[in-house]
Formats: structure tokens, sequence, C-alpha cells
């Protein structure tokens, strides 16, 4: 299946203090993502960007997306090759380094992927299939940096 994907959110900004932004400290970075029929997403800049720690940013979203985006792709592959997959985990880890004209970049990811599965005997090809599923996200091959991946399978009775 090939073809071209149009996606949809709106965000509104909701850090209007009633000042607007008349200066770097007189507004919220608070905002929310909309997407129609879904659940709000209730976002604000990251801490040390004058952000609430209690809102998703976006730079967690990013690193969620690229670690969801992995996941996904990944059953797929473990059923298609009848892997039985029981349980998944990841704890991402992302690296954003700051530029001196005030913007920044993402310079690395890695995944740490713990992977249930029900056969021992497909731990090898399991782990293989990180690698495959890397190629194949669309998030991942969207970025201009390396994501590493250091992935752990059990199984279910280990």
């Amino acid at each position: 299946m090939t073809g071209q994907h149009h996606y949809k959110v709106t965000i509104k900004w909701t850090g209007n203090n009633g000042q607007g932004t008349k200066d770097y400290r007189s507004y919220e970075r608070s905002h929310t993502v909309l997407i129609e029929g879904k659940q709000d997403i209730f976002c604000s800049s990251d801490p040390s960007f004058r952000g609430d720690k209690t809102k998703q940013n976006p730079e967690e979203l990013f690193l969620a997306s690229i670690s969801s985006c992995h996941m996904l792709w990944y059953l797929h592959l473990c059923a298609v090759k009848g892997i039985v997959v029981i349980d998944y985990s990841d704890n991402a880890i992302g690296t954003m380094q700051e530029t001196q004209n005030g913007g920044g970049n993402f310079t690395e990811v890695t995944l740490h992927p713990v992977v249930t599965i029900s056969d021992k005997t497909m731990i090898e090809t399991a782990n293989e299939l990180h690698k495959k599923a890397n190629e194949l996200c669309f998030i991942a091959n969207s970025c201009n940096f390396p994501i590493h991946h250091n992935s752990t399978c059990i199984t279910q009775n280990a």
C-alpha cells in the first residue's frame, strides 16, 4: 500500500494572561492540541523555557511519537513472523541541544524497549526485528539524528 496521508491538528494558545505577549514574562506557554474526535492534550513548553511542568511539552510528545511508531511497527513485524508479544514497554530517552541562536535540535534518541514474548526460541528473531522496525518507522525516517535501540527480550516465564 502506497499513498499520501494527511493529518490535521489544531493548536490553541491558552496562555494569554490579559497582556498578550507584552514581554517575555507576561504570558504562559500553555496551549491545547485539538484533534477532531479525540481527547484534548494540554501542553506547555518545557519548564526550562518557562513552561508548566504538569503539562505535556513538544519535546516529550516528539519522543513519544518516535517510541510509539517504533513499537507499532515492531508489533506488526512480530505478528507477521509468528512471534507472540505478551508485553511491551519502552523508556525512551532523547537529547536535545540548544544552539547559540536560541533554537535547538535533537541530537539522538535511545529507545529501551523491554519485550516479553511467549516462545524463548524466538528471542533472537525478536531482537533482530527492532532494526527492521526502525527502517520502516515513519517518524524515525523523518528524523535527521541517530535513533539507537537498547532492547531486552524475555519470555513470559523467565
